[in-house]
């Protein structure tokens, strides 16, 4: 507390102070262990909130560059039609270990295959779509003898040949696709042309639909998308189809009622 007091002596101002202080007593007392287990409690779940949305984001990011491979690969596809008169990038299975003629080579269940980036520099498509990455979802986490596998896609069977109608797989009716104008019956918006193929099954470029259910599912899709896979259609848009069924799971039999199955049968041909 302060207390002023003027004096005025002739023309002289003089001016008195007094001071009164006051005690003060300051009291501190530390955390109790109850306070600080619900501080750390509290610190915790908000790490695992950021780490869970840093995660969830992570993985949207890897979604879109997915995409943005079967993007281009589309848009190449379609390019290397027009340079050859409308027909579709030849895309043949794997006959005693080889396809020489296919729309990508090599065998990712073979160890030097599935590291060689050569044979992704051989591709039809590679001249329309100059990178190496492209051929690669970069969720696929998959290695061979220690290295990176170098492809994570494969081509609708049938597409870009007639194989699917000398397998033993082909109900009559079916068809087949090799050239551009051959899908615009179908329309182009329901078919797809590239998907993103599991590494349990992924070997040649090849993605084999049976669509008489004699082999469901024997390529499975892949399930590194949020349990889901990337796929792009004909006339050049993409997806991420997510897989619903509890039951499908790779290295598991698929029924023929499966609906994941039905689901991809209805967009990769029609009678």
């Amino acid at each position: 507390m302060w207390q002023v007091t003027r004096l005025v002596t002739g023309n002289a101002k003089r001016i008195r102070v007094t001071c009164h202080v006051s005690r003060v007593t300051f009291s501190c007392h530390g955390f109790t262990l109850i306070e600080l287990l619900v501080v750390m409690a509290i610190i915790a779940v908000l790490a695992a909130l950021l780490l869970s949305a840093l995660g969830a984001a992570k993985a949207r990011a890897k979604e879109a560059i997915c995409l943005n491979n079967l993007k281009e690969f589309i848009l190449a596809a379609q390019i290397y039609a027009a340079d050859n008169d409308g027909k579709l990038a030849e895309n043949h299975q794997l006959v005693n270990g080889l396809a020489t003629n296919s729309w990508v080579l090599g065998n990712i269940q073979n160890s030097h295959d599935a590291t060689n980036i050569m044979l992704l520099r051989q591709s039809k498509l590679f001249p329309y779509a100059r990178n190496e990455n492209l051929f690669r979802c970069p969720a696929d986490d998959s290695q061979s003898a220690g290295a990176p596998r170098v492809r994570s896609y494969s081509m609708n069977s049938w597409m870009g040949s007639r194989d699917m109608e000398t397998t033993p797989y082909y109900p009559a009716g079916y068809r087949t696709f090799v050239k551009d104008s051959e899908l615009t019956v179908a329309g182009a918006s329901t078919l797809w042309y590239i998907a993103d193929e599991d590494v349990t099954t992924i070997d040649d470029g090849w993605f084999l639909v049976t669509m008489d259910d004699s082999k469901p599912f024997a390529s499975f899709p892949a399930t590194r998308h949020r349990q889901g896979y990337g796929l792009n259609f004909v006339d050049g848009h993409t997806e991420i189809y997510r897989l619903r069924d509890p039951k499908t799971r790779p290295g598991k039999q698929t029924s023929q009622s499966n609906t994941d199955w039905l689901k991809l049968k209805q967009i990769t041909t029609f009678k």
